[in-house]
């Protein structure tokens, strides 16, 4: 008998035990438990930091300057990057705005029809290029690559069901400027974009040491025939005293004038020549 109880105590107190550890298990006040999951300073440091090279940043990530890249480095970036956002615009607006003429060349791409597409069309001096389906061709002189487009959907309109068009200007080669005077190198030249009179005069060998830099004229046809006399400050443009903001449009005539030295050059150049008259004819 007394054995017996030894062994329901014995049960009991186990049972107890397991009834103990549970309950301690589920206790919603065991700090164990309840404490809020965070993380050690070392691993903050962990996700501030930039990824790896090669990794990608995540959409919430922000772009850090690297430890071992030096400032000036990162300057110039940060500069490179500005003048592109304010030349860029000023191309694509050329481009857009750009009326066609002949020599240009353009190319037709109808999407999903390889047929219907065509590139390298070099535009001649009737203006008017020949596609398929299209009889008489397309007249295309004065306008700009969308509103060809447009033309040329509205045709292909009546063979495919909504035509994807797109005209794109592979070379342009119908305006053009000239440029006179004390330069390198004057004469006709082409705009295959839009520049300012510096980038022309800049092309065209520069000015020469015979030139005024301050004298620059630019001469502009109106629409009543008459030219304008647009001044162009380059040196102080070049000095940083003027912006550069003298656009060229087709047609536009740039005259580098003389300096001082160059009317020296040619008062001694007279000098020279009435000289030689003079040994010629005997008179010395």
């Amino acid at each position: 008998m007394k054995r017996n109880n030894k062994f329901v105590a014995l049960t009991l107190a186990v049972v107890l035990a397991v009834s103990a550890t549970s309950l301690f298990a589920q206790n919603p006040n065991d700090p164990q438990k309840t404490r809020e999951r965070t993380t050690t300073p070392a691993q903050e440091n962990t996700k501030k930091t930039k990824p790896a090279t090669g990794e990608r940043l995540e959409p919430d990530d922000t772009v850090r300057t690297p430890g071992d890249v030096p400032a000036e480095t990162q300057a110039n970036r940060h500069e490179q990057i500005s003048e592109e956002a304010a030349v860029v615009p000023y191309y694509n607006n050329f481009f857009n705005t750009y009326r066609l003429g002949p020599e240009d060349v353009i190319s037709v791409v109808v999407f999903n029809q390889d047929r219907y597409s065509r590139g390298g069309i070099v535009i001649p001096p009737s203006g008017r290029i020949s596609l398929s389906l299209i009889s008489g061709g397309i007249f295309v002189n004065g306008k700009t690559v969308d509103e060809v487009a447009e033309i040329i959907k509205k045709h292909y309109d009546e063979y495919i069901i909504d035509p994807q068009v797109t005209v794109s200007l592979e070379k342009a080669a119908s305006y053009r400027y000239s440029i006179l005077g004390d330069v390198g190198q004057p004469g006709i030249r082409l705009m295959s974009h839009r520049m300012t009179v510096t980038e022309a005069i800049a092309e065209a060998g520069g000015v020469l040491q015979t030139g005024k830099k301050s004298g620059v004229v630019v001469l502009r046809r109106q629409n009543d025939g008459q030219l304008a006399k647009i001044p162009v400050n380059v040196s102080a443009i070049y000095e940083g005293r003027a912006p550069d903001t003298v656009y060229l449009v087709p047609g536009d005539q740039i005259l580098v004038p003389g300096n001082t030295l160059k009317k020296v050059q040619t008062i001694m150049g007279l000098v020279q020549m009435a000289t030689f008259a003079r040994v010629f004819t005997g008179g010395w």
